[in-house]
């Protein structure tokens, strides 16, 4: 596939070639539920629980005899319907962590790039120059050069200014190549690439 580079102005300065399976690819939903669900998943602590009557201290001793007392037989006072005693059926400390193959999750990416390019929603720069990390300056120029209210922003890692200034912004976020997920690029309406970043993309995808 042909995408044209542009300047932060929209003017076109170049080509560049991009495989079309990686920013070509058919649209598939079921890739798309299992990733957006491994990476949703995963942000859930487990870490509630509640003690039961085995893991409450107390309680080794039978109250009382099991006959005579005219009372109710009872085992232990950490017993579920004692006060102080331990939850019936209580919830348990657990690990949610879901990992689909590694195919699954790329592909969902390559997915996700296609409908981007397919909308219309996939810019690809020359390149995003950032002489200093101030955020002002480049928010000025996502929206009004680039005229973009909410994007994600690829550059490669050693770009750091770039990645410090945007990640302050409400509706922008910037990630190197590595950090590209299905998530980022679902959740933002543009997606902004350098040419050099485009072609890492193509290459850790392809």
């Amino acid at each position: 596939m042909k995408f044209d580079v542009v300047d932060f102005d929209g003017k076109k300065v170049s080509e560049i070639d991009l495989a079309d399976s990686v920013f070509g690819a058919e649209a598939n939903d079921h890739l798309i539920y299992e990733v957006a669900k491994f990476q949703a998943i995963n942000r859930r602590a487990g870490t509630l629980g509640v003690k039961n009557s085995s893991l409450v201290s107390g309680g080794g001793k039978k109250p009382w005899k099991q006959k005579g007392t005219g009372r109710a037989r009872q085992g232990s006072i950490r017993a579920s319907h004692w006060v102080g005693g331990g939850k019936a059926m209580a919830p348990k400390a657990r690990d949610y962590t879901y990992r689909p193959p590694r195919k699954v999750r790329q592909g969902a990416i390559r997915v996700a790039l296609s409908l981007k390019a397919k909308d219309k929603k996939l810019i690809v720069l020359n390149e995003f120059p950032v002489s200093e990390a101030k955020t002002k300056a480049v928010y000025e120029v996502l929206t009004k050069r680039m005229k973009l209210t909410n994007a994600l922003v690829v550059d490669e890692k050693a770009n750091g200014k770039l990645l410090r200034s945007v990640r302050n912004m409400a509706k922008f976020d910037a990630v190197p190549v590595e950090g590209v997920n299905l998530e980022s690029l679902l959740k933002h309406e543009a997606l902004v690439l350098t040419s050099k970043a485009a072609k890492a993309l193509e290459g850790a995808l392809s």
